[in-house]
């Protein structure tokens, strides 16, 4: 089953049409149901998410959200990024690349459905502790009670989203600024993101 929204999607693409086009066919030929989520073809199986076509500079890919726990005998899929915990993508950087991994991602697909209707779920990280609080946060929690119950209130991974920002700066005093711009955010419940 196809969506609209898609055919205008591939419509406007500049570049991978041609690759996102063959991608297309090997998908609408498995049980996914195509849909347009996020700006993006999106395919899902029982409503849930399975995979998602992502276009960047030099490949495209489809994402599988839970990628982390496929059976990927050839080791084809790729982390996200190096603090990404479950998605696994699948990269192309021609029609022949496509061409040439249909067996394979046709197989990872029928993997994904298999792990979506066995319910199972990329085991969540443990929530940040205080230890991995900068000095200038913790300084800053000490100082402003309201502020550390705000930040404690959000979810595990808005926290995460947080910590990871502040602690990739080396310095102090970046840490201290990059702090200070987000308390508002912090203060009304928003993650980095959101």
């Amino acid at each position: 089953m196809s969506d609209s929204r898609v055919d205008e999607y591939a419509a406007c693409l500049e570049r991978w049409r041609d690759e996102f086009a063959a991608l297309r066919t090997i998908l609408s030929d498995t049980e996914l149901t195509e849909a347009f989520k996020w700006y993006k073809p999106c395919y899902t199986y029982a409503g849930k998410n399975i995979v998602i076509f992502q276009p960047f500079n030099d490949l495209c890919a489809l994402m599988f959200f839970k990628g982390a726990l496929l059976n990927d005998p050839k080791a084809l899929l790729r982390e996200q990024g190096e603090n990404s915990r479950s998605s696994l993508r699948l990269e192309f950087r021609s029609v022949a690349d496509v061409t040439s991994m249909k067996s394979a991602l046709r197989d990872l697909v029928a993997d994904a459905i298999r792990v979506q209707q066995a319910g199972l779920r990329v085991k969540k990280a443990a929530p940040p502790t205080h230890r991995d609080y900068p000095d200038e946060l913790a300084a800053l929690m000490e100082a402003r009670p309201a502020f550390r119950d705000a930040f404690e209130r959000l979810t595990p991974g808005r926290q995460r989203g947080y910590l990871l920002h502040f602690n990739g700066a080396k310095q102090s005093a970046t840490r201290a600024a990059r702090i200070e711009r987000v308390q508002d955010r912090i203060m009304e419940g928003f993650g980095m993101h959101d």
